[in-house]
């Protein structure tokens, strides 16, 4: 249940609240692709359109407690779906109305694309990671499902806690399924993490143990998150994270201060692109994969084995 104080404080930070327990937030790439400034790192990448992608999730809550989250975990960790759980076909089309309503205003401005508006008037791509862990939605697997009826790419990113909910996906895959990891061992992950659930790490190997398996179905990646000062060491630990998983991509990125991280972290624990490129390739050294990539405005760089064609999807 969305309390009417939380509600509040998300209409103030532009969120769109779907149902009971889901959210729709316009990102900053999606309005910079509008006015024709560029798109996120996920279009030069993996080719998808930034002016049609909706940021949403399906759960507010979280089982982390992240030091470098932007979010008020006060509210983020807080229980969640208690009044009853939201039908999937409901939050598709809900969140798709919800990001229309976001970005009707762009119409009216000089600065933006007239046939990127038309075009982000029909979204085609949807980011399952605004907020909150979706795994901890129960009908994620039919979430997806509902997504791809309406031919959207789905893009889910997931901090792997629980293994059992990521073995689901097997059956119903995301276009793309994200592993976030930010510490390379378990001392780190707890003082960085600060999981609020048992046997957090062991999970999360499970998930990782898992991904060779998911890869079958669909593209995985790591996302490393890299914090000045707390997690920039011991290249060769990360370097056996993506050997135990073997993920498809490995995106090294860096800590953002933003939000409510601000007054947990410092502004110089934020990398800079010289130093994220520089230590992603010190892990390279210890691992099979190498630099493909970067977008130095996100301050992440692109791992693989080898560069493939189809890496850069084609959306019409």
């Amino acid at each position: 249940m969305i309390t009417a104080d939380v509600k509040l404080m998300l209409k103030k930070q532009q969120y769109e609240i779907v149902g009971s327990h889901s959210r729709v937030k316009t990102c900053h790439w999606t309005k910079s692709d509008l006015r024709d400034e560029g798109g996120c790192y996920k279009s030069r990448f993996y080719g998808i359109n930034s002016h049609q992608c909706v940021q949403m999730t399906p759960t507010f809550t979280c089982n982390n407690a992240c030091v470098f989250c932007w979010r008020d975990l006060r509210y983020h960790t807080a229980p969640a779906m208690q009044d009853g759980i939201d039908e999937p076909a409901d939050i598709v089309e809900g969140t798709i109305e919800a990001q229309k309503k976001l970005l009707s205003g762009f119409g009216g401005n000089e600065k933006t694309s007239h046939e990127k508006f038309e075009r982000a008037m029909q979204p085609q791509h949807v980011a399952i990671s605004l907020d909150g862990e979706p795994t901890l939605y129960p009908k994620l697997p039919e979430l997806i499902r509902e997504y791809k009826k309406k031919n959207f790419s789905t893009f889910v990113v997931s901090n792997g806690l629980l293994p059992e909910r990521i073995e689901r996906l097997i059956d119903e895959p995301p276009t793309q399924l994200y592993i976030s990891v930010d510490a390379p061992n378990e001392e780190l992950f707890n003082i960085i993490d600060r999981p609020i659930i048992k046997n957090a790490w062991s999970g999360l190997i499970r998930t990782l143990s898992m991904l060779p398996k998911i890869r079958e179905k669909t593209r995985t990646v790591l996302r490393f998150t890299l914090i000045r000062g707390l997690n920039m060491i011991s290249p060769e630990q990360w370097a056996e994270i993506i050997k135990m998983s073997n993920p498809m991509f490995v995106e090294v990125k860096a800590y953002m201060w933003v939000g409510m991280s601000r007054e947990r972290l410092e502004q110089e624990n934020m990398p800079l692109h010289e130093e994220v490129k520089e230590f992603a390739q010190q892990i390279a050294k210890h691992v099979d994969y190498r630099l493909i990539d970067e977008h130095e405005p996100s301050r992440v760089v692109l791992l693989m084995k080898e560069d493939f064609k189809g890496r850069v999807m084609r959306f019409e």
